[in-house]
């Protein structure tokens, strides 16, 4: 397949959170590895070109996982009764500890690449653990699954048990160091994001030393705030000076403002910490399986798109029991509606159009024009399958795509296509 050249069949992409556009029978021209044009037909003067045709298929653009821990996705599915600090210290901590050893993390992130590869998602911002070696295996991986992404050598120097801490500040910045030279010099679509774990894994000193770290290479920041009211309550007696928990990121200068930050969660951010997101341009990554799972609550989702904050959607594996974005769309409208129902009625239950806008243009902003077929964006597609679906009469594009979310997995993806490179 040589560019430009033409994918057909059914197009559905959203054009702001509310919108969903849909071409039944439509043609897709790929250009340089962007959307160049959305045609009820093949142009005339484009008569000449390769076209790639999935009459009868849905085309999706390719949906971004904003928060995933690839070295938790060998023991997703356990521990679903416990809390998150408990559950840290009883199954995270022990599994990312065998990261060391790079023949277990060989075995380990090929299962996690091959399954990530087989689903919807064709960006991701990904946590590893704090090894250099098997940090850079991942990120090996994942250049090689044509994938596009972002991987954080995770930094953690305190409340953390002895066999998963930094030696001291200074190891952890000059390994951190080393690990971004190298990762920057070896791979295209595979980039490092700094990714201290959380406020309570990480001393005042390692903050300031990865801030400077960050300036210094022009880096973004991925962590974790507000998921559980225990650790708002930690965080609160760590720093003291701080306001509210992303006070204390932004004292430290690792809360957006001039560059791209992710925070994960933001399950129980009050009024003064989403105006600060607001003003800091942080991204959320909303995930609402995992903050089910390990009874965090709900965060009011609905009410950070219409304040105007940026927010995607986030599997959290192993928080999440599994890597599907679709599931993760599922999962966001049904704890909505129960948030809704149970707690506050002022929040409204979200929409299926903004689901799929969080799973696809919304999350995908982080990454630059991603996730939609809008003029100029990346060309990341998907496509989905739906024949072996049964259904007694014909059902509209809309209603297919919905009935994929509930219903579909990794057997309904057809192909899939990042930037232009057909990767499955």
């Amino acid at each position: 397949m040589h560019e430009p050249f033409f994918l057909r069949g059914t197009l559905l992409y959203s054009s702001s959170p509310d919108t969903i556009e849909i071409l039944d029978d439509g043609w897709l021209l790929c250009r340089d590895g962007k959307a160049a044009g959305v045609f009820r037909s093949r142009p005339e003067r484009f008569a000449g070109l390769d076209v790639l045709d999935y009459t009868g298929k849905l085309i999706i653009p390719g949906m971004t996982d904003l928060h995933v821990h690839a070295p938790q996705f060998s023991f997703r599915g356990l521990g679903m009764d416990l809390e998150l600090l408990d559950w840290l210290n009883t199954y995270t901590f022990p599994e990312e500890s065998k990261y060391e050893d790079l023949s277990y993390a060989e075995a380990a992130y090929e299962s996690f690449v091959t399954r990530l590869t087989r689903s919807t998602t064709t960006r991701a911002c990904i946590f590893a653990t704090l090894h250099l070696p098997a940090t850079l295996l991942l990120m090996q991986k994942l250049e090689d699954a044509g994938l596009s992404t972002y991987v954080g050598k995770v930094n953690m120097n305190r409340n953390c048990p002895g066999y998963l801490r930094e030696i001291s500040t200074n190891q952890a910045i000059r390994d951190t160091e080393r690990w971004v030279v190298e990762s920057r010099e070896r791979f295209s679509h595979t980039k490092p994001i700094l990714t201290p774990r959380f406020i309570p894994s990480c001393t005042d000193d390692l903050m300031y030393a990865l801030s400077r770290l960050r300036a210094k290479y022009d880096l973004p920041v991925q962590s974790h705030l507000s998921e559980n009211l225990g650790e708002i309550e930690w965080v609160k007696e760590l720093c003291p000076r701080s306001k509210f928990y992303g006070d204390a990121y932004d004292q430290f200068g690792m809360f957006g403002g001039g560059y791209p930050c992710i925070m994960a969660h933001c399950v129980h951010s009050n009024d003064a910490e989403q105006e600060l997101m607001l003003r800091r341009g942080v991204y959320i990554a909303h995930s609402p399986e995992s903050n089910m799972n390990l009874a965090s609550g709900v965060a009011p989702v609905n009410q950070f798109i219409d304040r105007g904050l940026h927010v995607g959607l986030a599997t959290d594996v192993a928080g999440g029991s599994h890597e599907s974005m679709l599931r993760a769309m599922m999962h966001a409208i049904q704890a909505s509606k129960l948030r809704w129902r149970l707690l506050d009625q002022s929040v409204r239950p979200l929409s299926f159009e903004r689901a799929f806008y969080l799973a696809t243009m919304g999350g995908g902003q982080f990454f630059g024009k991603v996730g939609s077929f809008l003029d100029g964006y990346e060309l990341d597609a998907v496509v989905l399958d739906d024949a072996g679906l049964e259904h007694p009469q014909p059902l509209s594009a809309r209603a297919r795509l919905e009935r994929m979310v509930y219903l579909a997995d990794e057997r309904n993806i057809a192909a899939k296509f990042v930037s232009g490179r057909k990767v499955l």
